[in-house]
């Protein structure tokens, strides 16, 4: 180990490493790679962990895992691959999720560092605050196809995570997407993936059959150890076998012997489709019946949630479909489709799709375009039929087809350099080298220096209207009062919205208890609307979660929503709550301080204001098909749009405002373009644009990453 070699680290560093202890915080592609560089460098002190079990698809990217390992605890396999380099590590696995209230602040008080390696928002988000509120240093790190990242967040130093809005998550867990979907893009990928299984390029991480290896489906009896001693991997292929009637259904009709891929049964569903000729009401059932059925069968999925409703093809359609022509609605791109018509344009979708597969010579098969015809109906009518199972909202063809955007794929080179970047990272935080903790962007393209790792010159201070890390953190809410519950307030706006977890809601003026994280003592509260409660334009409330250490003000703004309306918005910066007509006498000095603000790589142009809902104006996106990188190219044509834009609305623009620049000038900080992780996948297309310089007032302007 390098600690243990004198002369590879310094001495100073060298006794560091040896007696720090490390949390890492996802055993996934980065996490795997983390642990190993963990281990390999000499820190003997180091707990893991991660709630997700091995699936196949991990292989070909997370190295400490092998076949054997199919549906194991990834913490504990992680830890027991490490120890075989290192035997004398010491290192704790949990297979648990860190939201847990088992991990409170003063768990995380016991690092000296956290990296943090994982793939979804919340989990980032309650990272990010026990860190803050444990005063422990936290590097996140995530990638998105070749590009990555590695930032330091350090309480009182840096921005934290929640500084800054985020785009909507576009990745998502296996299992969300496989058995408890609950917002429209998971549907969406989950047709995607469908599609792929009956006539595209199928892949193992894109199986959409219900997946029994869910650690929320496990049986309460059968306790982690033994699942971990068994081998867990059997425990799909043993629930499968002990359902008979399930698995009856899709054998009988398959003629093709099952592939056992590690220790997991899976069904050939194209050639069972196959062997079935296509039949649209038989493919009908298997996936919107007869899978749907067998999840029901998962009863610990559903005692928090509404469970799904399976739907039968002889209800929804008696006497199937009696044209070979699309419908008329189904060329209503805009209208939302009944299930009965979704049925309708999926009959007629399979039709034409299995026509042009059957078609196709040797292992050939058919790419999903947004713009084919069939494929895109096939997506959207699958999508909306589980999105009614599941009790989502359903959306028109026009909507999911804006949604359905590319996937972009994990690639182990990527994991392996950010993961060596944070570990780097966290020899410099052991010794307090600040400086030397600035973030990090690995990039596809080089820059003007011919470098794709790229720097940060300073640290991003903390946003003062940040609602977490703040020394006040308060919010305005704009909601319309009589119209949202008690119930929907702590779940949607409080829990999904603000990521709380067990929230304690009082209000300021009086005193009045409205929510209470004590089991039943607000019961009584939940059906009444706000506005019941006396919660109206103007009342403050105190927000306190105990178990995360954070206090919120939130401002009450009513508003009387339309029909067609959110009913709620989470608005960081009071200012924003101007109307337009008082806005407009500012819009000049905005223009001119346009370009002292940071500009992400999309084109929007985000205030340093603290995060919010609110919509902004977006510039002029360049793209071709080369590349995945995106530029905002401030050139004449860009400068005559802006032009034009600004005298409709009546406003001088300053004459310097998006003047071309010469590139000559460039240095690797003023070319830094955001980096999205793989939980804030931003659908850009390359570019072959000009690279320009930002703004002389500000040398070392840094865009904001997620």
């Amino acid at each position: 180990m390098a600690s243990s070699i004198d002369g590879v680290l310094p001495a100073t560093l060298q006794e560091l490493v040896k007696k720090s202890k490390v949390l890492v915080v996802g055993a996934g592609g980065i996490g795997c790679e983390v642990l190993k560089n963990l281990v390999l460098s000499g820190f003997t002190q180091i707990e893991i962990i991660d709630l997700d079990t091995i699936d196949l698809s991990n292989l070909n990217r997370q190295f400490l895992f092998h076949r054997e390992h199919v549906g194991k605890s990834k913490a504990r396999v992680a830890r027991e691959s490490a120890l075989s380099f290192n035997p004398d590590a010491n290192i704790t696995a949990y297979h648990d999720s860190v939201t847990s209230t088992d991990y409170g602040v003063n768990f995380f008080k016991k690092f000296d560092v956290v990296l943090s390696a994982l793939d979804n928002r919340a989990a980032r988000n309650h990272v990010n605050r026990m860190c803050l509120n444990a005063d422990v240093p936290l590097i996140e790190s995530g990638t998105s196809g070749y590009n990555g990242q590695v930032e330091l967040i350090k309480r009182g130093l840096t921005q934290c995570y929640e500084c800054t809005p985020k785009e909507k998550q576009r990745s998502f867990p296996g299992c969300t997407i496989r058995n408890t979907p609950s917002e429209p893009i998971h549907c969406i990928v989950w047709a995607k993936h469908l599609f792929n299984q009956l006539f595209g390029e199928s892949v193992e991480d894109e199986d959409i059959s219900p997946d029994s290896a869910d650690p929320e489906a496990q049986n309460e009896s059968v306790t982690a150890e033994a699942k971990a001693a068994d081998g867990a991997g059997d425990v799909a292929m043993e629930d499968k076998e002990n359902d008979k009637e399930q698995e009856k259904s899709t054998e009988a009709e398959s003629e093709g012997e099952p592939k056992n891929n590690g220790n997991v049964v899976r069904i050939n569903t194209r050639q069972w489709a196959k062997d079935c000729n296509y039949d649209a009401g038989k493919l009908f059932n298997k996936f919107f019946n007869e899978d749907i059925n067998y999840l029901l069968r998962m009863s610990n999925l559903w005692k928090s949630r509404k469970a799904p409703v399976p739907v039968q093809w002889d209800t929804l359609l008696p006497d199937g479909t009696k044209t070979a022509e699309a419908p008329e609605f189904a060329r209503q791109h805009h209208k939302v489709w009944t299930v009965e018509e979704c049925a309708h344009v999926f009959a007629n979708a399979i039709k034409e799709l299995s026509a042009a597969f059957l078609k196709l010579e040797g292992s050939d098969t058919l790419v999903w375009d947004k713009d084919d015809q069939p494929a895109m109906d096939f997506v959207a009518a699958c999508a909306n039929v589980r999105s009614h199972i599941f009790d989502i909202e359903r959306k028109s063809r026009f909507e999911i087809k804006s949604m359905a955007g590319n996937i972009i794929p994990a690639i182990a080179t990527t994991n392996a350099i950010t993961a060596g970047i944070s570990v780097m990272r966290a020899f410099s935080v052991l010794q307090s080298k600040w400086e030397q903790c600035k973030a990090v962007y690995a990039r596809l393209r080089l820059n003007g220096r011919q470098q794709f790792l790229v720097a940060d010159t300073f640290f991003p201070p903390p946003n003062p209207n940040c609602y977490v890390c703040a020394s006040d953190p308060a919010i305005t809410l704009r909601i319309d009062t009589k119209r949202i519950q008690v119930k929907a307030f702590r779940d949607d706006v409080l829990i999904k919205t603000l990521n709380m977890v067990n929230p304690d809601v009082t209000v300021e003026a009086t005193g009045s208890i409205v929510i209470s994280s004590e089991e039943g003592e607000t019961e009584c509260n939940e059906q009444k609307l706000l506005s019941e409660m006396n919660i109206v334009d103007g009342v403050i409330l105190k927000c306190d979660d105990f178990f995360q250490s954070y206090e919120l003000s939130i401002i009450i703004s009513h508003f009387d929503a339309e029909r067609d309306d959110v009913l709620f918005e989470v608005i960081a910066d009071k200012s924003q709550l101007q109307p337009k007509q008082e806005e407009k006498p500012k819009e000049d000095s905005e223009e001119q301080s346009s370009t002292s603000r940071k500009r992400p790589a999309n084109g929007s142009d985000i205030a340093d204001d603290g995060p919010s809902t609110s919509k902004r104006t977006r510039l002029p996106e360049v793209e071709d098909d080369d590349d995945d990188c995106l530029v905002i190219e401030e050139d004449d044509d860009v400068q005559e749009i802006v032009n034009t834009k600004t005298e409709q609305l009546t406003v001088k623009s300053p004459p310097k405002v998006a003047i071309k620049r010469k590139p000559d000038n460039l240095t690797d900080d003023e070319n830094i373009t955001e980096i999205l992780d793989s939980s804030d996948e931003e659908d850009v297309g390359p570019t072959k644009s000009k690279r320009t310089k930002l703004n002389d007032s500000q040398p070392n302007e840094v865009i904001s990453i997620d």
